[in-house]
């Protein structure tokens, strides 16, 4: 009887599939499914959400609770990020807090009679007590009507399997956690799922599923009862990013999902809020007026300083600082800070007609050098005329013809510094959150207060800077977990940094930046370098303007601050450091790894990849490496996290050049631990270079 029932069920599938007899241009958006990425209900699709879409989702029933965030990584690559509670499935009736990663590759695009396919691996990093595999087929019946159909294993295998076609799946042995349980995909029982999502107003989206996961530990420990493998739900879109679904699961539970999704490259806030340009103003021409390109005004002692101090208002009023400026009879270098834009080109397009209007008719060369913390960091050469001329052309093609170069390769005399720019102080009072997220025994904890930060620049490249921390309200302060590392405590402490640092004295360093020769930028930081370690920090880069490649060194020696975060130490210092390679590998990513000796005195390797937008945001992971063992290391056996860099313009509209920028992580332990220190060279000259330029170009003329 149960075969028959097997084989109706196939049979059910396969019929849902051969009714599809004409290609079908579909409207149904992709859904998320309980866990996060696009699906059914509890069963995947073979669908993705649009590239570089961020989402979160909320679920909740009986059974427990599911936290996912995902990630489009690519148009075809989707990643997801989870954290559960499934309560009662420990002895003793305690629930377990499980973190858990997915991969989604989509293989096939729909097109004519050919459905889309995808293949997927759910919790294939941890516990794996959501471990499943499963291969999966998407078809549009109707422009409102999809059908899906696949293929699961694990625990997608474990409700109504046809036989184990690629072998018997051995017992999982986590040991620590963290490990991709490879040994287990693919292999042992596996069972068919299926259902049906049909759009039925542009808001209201109604599916049905025929499950293949039994929930077989949460139905022996009685959390809930599985009466039926069928599963309904629905999903209303509130808006753009918002949605809400309701679920009734396996004939006995109701389930609740709240889903968001936001697309990086739409801001909630309209674009252009800033104050627009000043105009370019064009010369009058040679044969008109012959007299304006005379270059008698070289002699005139009066002209640099009266146009330098033209230029150099201009661009305060602007939100930049004119550091320096070199004027000759046809060449014209202006050495720029900017305070205010994101993209760097559009600092550089302001400056540029900003130029125009300021320069005598005979200067033709316009050299733009952009200044990061004090260092020359990357010239733009343009003709006048181009900047003239190309105006109301799109921004490529001021681009194409534009030449970048290294300032240290171009002739740097008749610099005039400009009056009254250094010593220069700054300081700013402004609130400040800290959050800890997915902790084993807490899914969130944070804390929100004010930050005090002062910066104090004596000459160029010469930094003094602090913050200091008071906290208003929060509870990460609560936490009773104590570390169990059997390594030294580098980094496990920090929730009782969390609850004797405060107030917080954060850091107090002083920089000292270089430039030593072309291609190479260099690094000495000394003081309280971050809340945990004080010392001393040097670090040398090289890169070329026009290059994807970079390579540095650092080597810290640092001391660990006592728990007050105030002048005192702790008994363990050490000496760090890493060699580090990073490559720009075109249409948004950017690989990194860092290879030398971590905190604890392991070594090994730290390999980082981000997904970065022309807007600011970037999406990454990084995973570390090192001799320290999984046993030594502990829960998690490996250090890995996420990050997210928000620019806040992307919010307001207005432009800035601050982002809000936090890192998810498991756990905080020992092993692969790497000092925190602010400025570090490739992060501060990027984002002048050819590179991150050009990809950001189009808001030259903005």
């Amino acid at each position: 009887m149960r075969g028959q029932r097997r084989t109706g069920l196939l049979i059910a599938g396969a019929a849902t599939f051969g009714a599809v007899i004409a290609y079908a241009d579909p409207i149904l958006k992709p859904r998320p499914s309980t866990f996060g990425l696009p699906g059914l209900i509890d069963m995947p699709t073979a669908e993705s959400e649009a590239e570089g879409t961020l989402g979160a989702s909320v679920f909740r029933f009986e059974g427990g609770l599911r936290v996912s965030t995902t990630f489009q990584v690519t148009d075809r690559l989707s990643g997801a990020f989870r954290y559960s509670r499934v309560p009662g499935i420990f002895t003793g009736g305690s629930a377990l807090y499980d973190r858990s990663f997915d991969l989604h590759y989509r293989l096939l695009d729909e097109k004519g009679l050919r459905p889309a396919v995808a293949i997927g691996l759910r919790d294939f990093i941890g516990t794996g007590i959501y471990s499943g595999e499963y291969i999966v087929a998407t078809k549009s019946i109707t422009p409102r009507l999809k059908a899906t159909a696949g293929l699961g294993w694990g625990r997608l295998g474990s409700e109504g399997d046809i036989g184990s076609p690629f072998g018997d799946r051995p017992v999982l042995d986590y040991g620590e956690g963290g490990k991709a349980n490879t040994d287990q995909w693919f292999r042992g029982p596996a069972a068919p799922f299926f259902g049906l999502a049909w759009q039925a107003t542009d808001k209201l989206t109604f599916k049905a599923e025929y499950s293949s996961d039994a929930y077989t530990q949460e139905t022996a420990a009685s959390t809930f009862s599985r009466d039926s493998s069928v599963n309904l739900g629905f999903d209303y879109q509130v808006n753009r990013s918002a949605s809400v679904s309701g679920y009734y699961l396996f004939g006995s539970e109701i389930g609740l999902q709240f889903n968001l999704a936001i697309d990086p490259r739409r801001a909630p806030a309209p674009s252009g809020l800033e104050q627009a340009p000043l105009p370019v103003r064009p010369r009058p021409s040679r044969a008109s007026d012959p007299v304006a390109y005379q270059v008698g005004w070289t002699t005139d002692p009066n002209v640099h300083p009266g146009v330098q101090a033209a230029v150099a208002k201009a661009l305060e009023n602007d939100g930049q600082t004119l550091e320096s400026m070199a004027l000759s009879a046809n060449r014209a270098e202006v050495r720029i800070r900017n305070h205010r834009y994101l993209a760097q080109p559009q600092a550089i397009g302001r400056t540029a007609r900003i130029l125009t209007r300021a320069l005598p008719p005979s200067v033709e060369t316009l050299v733009i050098t952009s200044v990061a913390e004090g260092m020359p960091a990357s010239s733009v050469t343009f003709r006048r005329s181009d900047i003239e001329a190309l105006e109301s052309e799109e921004s490529l093609s001021i681009l194409q013809q534009a030449d970048f170069s290294d300032p240290l390769n171009g002739p740097n005399s008749g610099l005039v510094p400009t009056p009254g720019v250094y010593p220069r102080f700054s300081w700013a009072l402004s609130p400040y959150a800290e959050a800890s997220v997915f902790d084993p025994d807490d899914p969130i904890r944070a804390d929100v207060g004010i930050q005090l930060s002062g910066r104090y620049e004596i000459v160029p490249g010469l930094i003094l800077s602090g913050r200091a921390r008071k906290k208003v309200a929060g509870n990460l302060d609560d936490s009773t977990r104590i570390s169990d590392s059997t390594l030294r405590h580098v980094r496990s402490d920090l929730v009782e940094y969390q609850k004797q640092g405060d107030p917080a004295l954060h850091d107090l360093t002083l920089a000292w930046y270089t430039r030593p020769a072309p291609n190479l930028y260099g690094r000495v930081t000394v003081g309280l370098l971050e809340r945990m370690y004080g010392g001393v920090s040097g670090e040398l880069l090289w890169k070329r303007v026009d290059s994807p490649f970079a390579l540095g060194v650092e080597v810290n020696h640092v001391k660990q601050r006592d728990f007050d975060t105030l002048f005192t130490f702790r008994d363990y210092e050490t000496t760090t450091g890493h060699v580090s390679a990073y490559y720009d590998f075109g249409n948004g990513f950017h690989g990194q790894v860092d290879v030398g000796r971590y905190l604890v005195g392991d070594w090994g390797a730290t390999f980082t990849l981000d997904r970065e937008f022309a807007n600011g945001w970037k999406v990454g992971a990084y995973a570390t490496f090192t001799d320290v063992s999984s046993a030594e290391f502990g829960e998690g056996s490996f250090d890995k996290g996420v990050r997210l860099t928000i620019p806040v313009s992307w919010t307001t509209g207005q432009p800035s050049r601050n982002t809000v920028e936090t890192v998810i992580k498991p756990l905080n332990r020992d092993g692969g631990a790497r000092l925190n220190v602010n400025g570090r060279l490739y992060e501060t000259i990027r984002d002048t270079h050819q590179g991150d330029m050009q990809i950001q170009w189009g808001r030259f003329w903005r």
